[in-house]
């Protein structure tokens, strides 16, 4: 069996990684199942992606098709015209797409127009907010899909009730939690912790990127100071996001307690988050993290596609008004955060779950 498994973005290369450790496991025993690795270059910045492939053990891909930057329209047929070119240059039998951003949804379509199966890992989880982008993606990644494997109850749910068959719907786990649970040990401390003179549980990790945060120059300056002015001038460490830094460096937002350092590589950031007091996010895939880690995490979102974070772990969704911000803080500080479980099949064991389906 020949797979081609497609990566776009910085959260796809932590889905792949166990994947791909997963496949070279089931060659070795024997199994007949290779891979083709595509890299469509929809995060061309090198601390987005290209650290991540060293940090994770990845191979190289086969291919990068360089697509870059541009509108989603630009993104979107940039990725479609560059992989349908691939495709029909080598053929396989199943397409894996992961995730939610513009390549798993571009190169789904392509996929189903050469008439080849697509199997959508992280699939069914939905937000239900048609403004996000990543929602659109999954809603059509989702309406083309062969296979279907999802991380929680909820997603299977929400399959069964768009018309998915249950021969098709295969829960597995979160291929994201594999990656962090293989790599907990290797987590590395980055520079900025020493020079910045950080301690164990002392500080918060701050990251921001959606439009409806950071697009908007005023509300982003009352949001950070909400932040700023509520952690009991504690460092809040912000790892900020290229597209966030354009907005942000014309706000002349300061305070002695703000420190803004550039992208991290995956070790290094999982190493701030396992350390920190708090996470405070508009991320998706963090909350995730921060659940199985047991680190409280306040999401600046008015919804999620991963319930599941706040039902069963340390999440807690409070929407884009920056008024929420200091409610959230007081009940962190005053010791009273929830203290959160692991959903099921969190288990680091998602990937080997998905590769025995494959392959059988």
């Amino acid at each position: 069996m020949k797979v081609t498994i497609i990566a776009g973005a910085r959260p796809n290369f932590m889905k792949i990684a166990p994947l791909i450790h997963a496949i070279q496991d089931a060659q070795k025993e024997g199994k007949d199942i290779s891979y083709r690795l595509v890299h469509t270059g929809q995060h061309y910045d090198k601390n987005m992606s290209e650290t991540f492939f060293e940090e994770l053990n990845i191979p190289k891909p086969d291919i990068n098709l360089g697509v870059g930057g541009g509108t989603q329209a630009e993104q979107t047929a940039g990725i479609m015209v560059a992989f349908e070119k691939d495709l029909m240059e080598h053929p396989t039998d199943l397409v894996i797409v992961v995730g939610d951003v513009t390549s798993t949804m571009a190169c789904s379509i392509v996929a189903k127009k050469l008439c080849t199966k697509v199997a959508h890992i992280e699939a069914g989880i939905r937000s239900w907010d048609l403004t996000m982008p990543e929602e659109i993606n999954r809603m059509v990644t989702d309406a083309l899909a062969d296979l279907y494997f999802t991380t929680s109850e909820v997603a299977n749910d929400n399959l069964r009730n768009l018309g998915a068959k249950p021969e098709q719907i295969h829960f597995v786990g979160n291929v994201m939690i594999d990656t962090l649970l293989a790599n907990m040990e290797r987590l590395r401390q980055p520079e900025v912790f020493d020079q910045l003179g950080l301690k164990e549980k002392g500080y918060l990790m701050l990251t921001m990127h959606r439009p409806a945060n950071v697009d908007e120059g005023s509300k982003l300056k009352k949001t950070m100071g909400e932040i700023l002015n509520n952690v009991h001038g504690l460092p809040v460490v912000f790892p900020i996001h290229p597209r966030t830094a354009k907005i942000f460096s014309d706000l002349g937002i300061e305070a002695p307690n703000l420190h803004i350092v550039e992208p991290m590589g995956y070790l290094e950031f999982n190493y701030m988050v396992k350390h920190c007091k708090a996470v405070i996010t508009d991320s998706g895939g963090i909350t995730e993290e921060t659940t199985v880690m047991g680190i409280p995490c306040i999401t600046l979102r008015d919804n999620t596609e991963r319930p599941e974070t706040c039902t069963i772990g340390t999440n807690e969704l409070i929407g884009t008004n920056p008024d929420a911000i200091k409610p959230a803080l007081d009940i962190l500080f005053a010791g009273n955060w929830k203290k959160g479980g692991i959903p099921q099949l969190w288990d680091g064991k998602t990937a080997n779950r998905i590769v025995e389906i494959l392959t059988k």
